[in-house]
C-alpha cells in the first residue's frame, strides 16, 4: 500500500478541499469549537505548553487557535506539500520521519494519517511518540466511520485509506494514554490522573 505522493497536494487539491467554500472540508465554526475544546482540556489537565508542533499543518488552521488559547506558546508548522511550504513558509517535512532536537509539549496531527499506507502509518505513529512529551491531538477517519455512514463522501478525498480504528489505537498505545475527544496524553507527561479520567489507561 503506497502512501500519498507529495504531488497530490498541489494548488488544485487545496482549492478543492480548502479554498472553494462550496467544496471545502473546513467548517469554521467546528474548527473554533475544536480548538477551544482541545486547548481547554489541556488547561484542565495542567499540561504545560511552551512548544507546539502542527505536523501536516496545511493552511495553518491551528496557528491562530494556538495563539489565542495558548498565548506565549511557540507554534511550529510542518507540511509535506511543497506548494503550501512555498505559499505559507512552513518547514518541509513528513509525519513519517520528521525529527526535532527535543520533543514538543503539544503535537497536532489532523487529517494526515489516512493518506498513509500501513507501513508508513506504523512509522508515523511511532514517530509521534518520539515528537511528543505532553499531549497529542489526533484526528483521522477510520473504516468504522465509513461503515457507520458518518462520512460525507462528497466532500471527503476518495483516496484516503480506510484503516481500522484498532490499528491507530495499537500504534499509539505504546507512547500515549487515550484521554478521549481525540486527545492522547504522552506516557512521559508528569500529569496525575484519576482512574476514570483516562478510559485508555
Amino acid at each position: 500500500m503506497q502512501s500519498a505522493s507529495e504531488q497530490w497536494f498541489d494548488e488544485a487539491y487545496y482549492q478543492r478541499y480548502y479554498f472553494d467554500k462550496k467544496t471545502s472540508v473546513v467548517d469554521p465554526g467546528h474548527a473554533q469549537r475544536l480548538g477551544s475544546f482541545v486547548c481547554s482540556y489541556l488547561h484542565y489537565l495542567r499540561v504545560p505548553v511552551e512548544r507546539v508542533l502542527d505536523v501536516g499543518c496545511g493552511i495553518g488552521l491551528w496557528r491562530d487557535m494556538v495563539q489565542h488559547h495558548l498565548p506565549g506558546a511557540l507554534y511550529q508548522g510542518v507540511e509535506y506539500s511543497p506548494y503550501l511550504c512555498e505559499r505559507f513558509g512552513w518547514e518541509r517535512g513528513s509525519v513519517v520521519d520528521y525529527t526535532a532536537r527535543e520533543p514538543f509539549d503539544f503535537v497536532i496531527c489532523q487529517g494526515v494519517l489516512p493518506y498513509l499506507g500501513t507501513q508508513d502509518l506504523a512509522r508515523a505513529l511511532d514517530n509521534l511518540g518520539r515528537l511528543c512529551r505532553g499531549a497529542l491531538y489526533l484526528e483521522a477517519v477510520t473504516r468504522e466511520d465509513y461503515e457507520r455512514d458518518i462520512i460525507d463522501e462528497d466532500l471527503t478525498d476518495p483516496r484516503l485509506y480506510r484503516h481500522r480504528a484498532s490499528l491507530y489505537r495499537r500504534g499509539l498505545a505504546r507512547h500515549f494514554i487515550d484521554m478521549g475527544g481525540g486527545l492522547w496524553l504522552s506516557r512521559q507527561a508528569q500529569v496525575p490522573l484519576f482512574a476514570l479520567e483516562a478510559p485508555g489507561q
